[in-house]
């Protein structure tokens, strides 16, 4: 079994591209100028997946600029087409992307109000026989790439006095999932990133979402090299996922889960540890 993102790193220097390079010039004016109801946002991820069916939730309401960032840049350049969208091909783990991409997107839309962090690998399997650089892969991409892209956005949200920064987690950073240890832990950093960075923006009017999904129908499964087989819980759409975010955002709600029953083996982990611990090695 081979993860789908062993393939080789490039030599030397960052490798993008913007595929809708001629929309890129610097075009937008001031937030307080763009007009009454516009509104700016950042996917990243949007080349497939969660990211991409929030693009097309949020091209689909209408009154969004948007600008979009994935790996793929022809997947990316199809869900910018249909979101009418500006498009920016990145792999965000390479030196010096996200301060790339936020220049961009500055210069493409003006001022940011709401970032949606929806890049992520995983990888399923033993601990012991996983990779080193698998484990890297994981924690630069779910982790340390979003982080790096909130720190160099969120001064100007301050400065603002509005906006949100949406975290995409997932349940494995809730309740720790067999055979996904190192995904579990990269999670479970972001969630307890997004409530220390919460606490810390108390009063700016930026505000911070945590989006924990369950099982999303998703390619991701088959691109971190194994298909999820398990009958319970069903995966859902990723537009599902998609609508919480966009009413999260709106409603400034602080977390979600998808589908909501998920809170439930959320709450029963922290209330009785040793309960979960044990319906989880009976039941998986």
């Amino acid at each position: 079994m081979v993860p789908a993102f062993s393939r080789p790193r490039p030599a030397a220097g960052p490798q993008v591209a913007a595929p809708d390079a001629a929309r890129a010039r610097p075009r937008a004016e001031p937030s307080a100028k763009r007009g009454a109801g516009v509104r700016t946002a950042l996917v990243t991820g949007a080349s497939s997946g969660i990211g991409a069916a929030v693009a097309r939730r949020l091209g689909a309401e209408g009154g969004w600029r948007l600008v979009l960032s994935g790996r793929d840049p022809d997947r990316l350049r199809r869900v910018a087409e249909d979101t009418s969208a500006t498009a920016y091909a990145a792999d965000l783990t390479l030196p010096g992307v996200d301060r790339q991409l936020t220049d961009f997107t500055l210069a493409s839309v003006g001022s940011v109000d709401l970032l949606v962090a929806g890049a992520g690998v995983g990888w399923a399997g033993e601990f012991r026989d996983m990779p080193p650089h698998a484990i890297e892969e994981v924690f630069e991409t779910d982790v340390l790439a979003t982080l790096r892209l909130v720190r160099l956005l969120l001064p100007g949200m301050v400065a603002a006095g509005t906006g949100r920064v949406v975290l995409v987690g997932s349940l494995a950073g809730c309740v720790a999932v067999r055979d996904e240890a190192v995904y579990s832990a990269a999670k479970a950093a972001l969630g307890t990133f997004a409530d220390a960075l919460r606490y810390e923006l108390l009063g700016t009017g930026v505000g911070v979402t945590h989006v924990v999904p369950g099982v999303v129908d998703t390619p991701f499964f088959e691109r971190r090299g194994t298909p999820y087989r398990r009958s319970r819980p069903r995966p859902v759409p990723a537009e599902r996922v998609a609508e919480a975010v966009r009413t999260a955002a709106l409603r400034g709600r602080d977390e979600v889960y998808v589908p909501g029953w998920l809170r439930v083996p959320c709450r029963v982990r922290g209330a009785a540890p040793g309960l979960y611990r044990w319906l989880a090695a009976r039941f998986g």
